[in-house]
């Protein structure tokens, strides 16, 4: 790892660390827009899954970037089976089980670490949720993030990604150390890890004067 990668990898970590295990803090002070959020993931994710003709199951997923557990309690749970967590800072996951509640019985692994050297266990997943985390990879690690993914998929998994997309060029946020990219870079780097788009949707009836987020469940 080159000293420039170091330093963004350090950077968005000392953030993170002195951010406030919060629902706020998650969210960078939008906490407003949580249930619009959690709406509209809901209703991109059950194009797949609960339903008769569907192949992908709901039995365990990952949330990737987890926090504290704002997708894990309010998205994936009342989904599926069981759920494991993946997330930079131990603090988040301190909290994680007292803030999900009674359902946390259903949280399995508690996972700290980064995405950058996160390695799924092979065809455990049927679904992996990624959501406003992959701008703190570099492009090189969120290829190769995504082809460890794959490989962590069961058999008719998806893999799930939610972000921001900027309007024109790459943009840097000095403030957590993270990238917006445009969409066509994000299309890009999913084809280069080989995957394809199943489907893709922007999320509606969020505040103007905030990034479009998009959706894309990949295969």
């Amino acid at each position: 790892m080159s000293e420039i990668e170091d330093k963004f990898y350090k950077d968005a970590k000392a953030y993170w660390h002195s951010t406030p295990a919060t629902v706020d803090g998650m969210l960078g002070g939008f906490s407003q827009i949580s249930s619009t959020d959690i709406g509209g993931s809901r209703k991109f994710l059950l194009h797949f899954i609960k339903d008769a003709n569907c192949a992908t199951k709901s039995h365990r997923a990952i949330d990737c970037g987890a926090g504290i557990g704002r997708i894990t309690k309010r998205l994936l749970l009342p989904l599926f089976d069981t759920v494991d967590m993946v997330e930079l800072n131990q603090g988040f996951l301190d909290e994680a089980r007292a803030f999900i509640g009674p359902d946390s019985s259903r949280v399995d692994r508690l996972i700290c670490s980064g995405l950058q050297e996160f390695v799924p266990e092979l065809a455990r997943y049927d679904v992996i949720w990624c959501q406003w985390v992959l701008g703190h990879l570099t492009d090189d690690d969120l290829v190769t993030f995504l082809v460890r993914c794959q490989k962590g998929l069961a058999p008719n998994g998806i893999i799930f990604l939610k972000e921001n997309i900027s309007s024109g060029n790459v943009e840097f946020d000095e403030t957590d150390s993270s990238y917006t990219r445009p969409r066509q870079l994000m299309i890009d780097l999913i084809r280069k890890a080989q995957l394809k788009v199943l489907k893709e949707e922007k999320q509606k009836q969020f505040p103007s004067g905030i990034y479009e987020v998009r959706m894309f469940a990949l295969q």
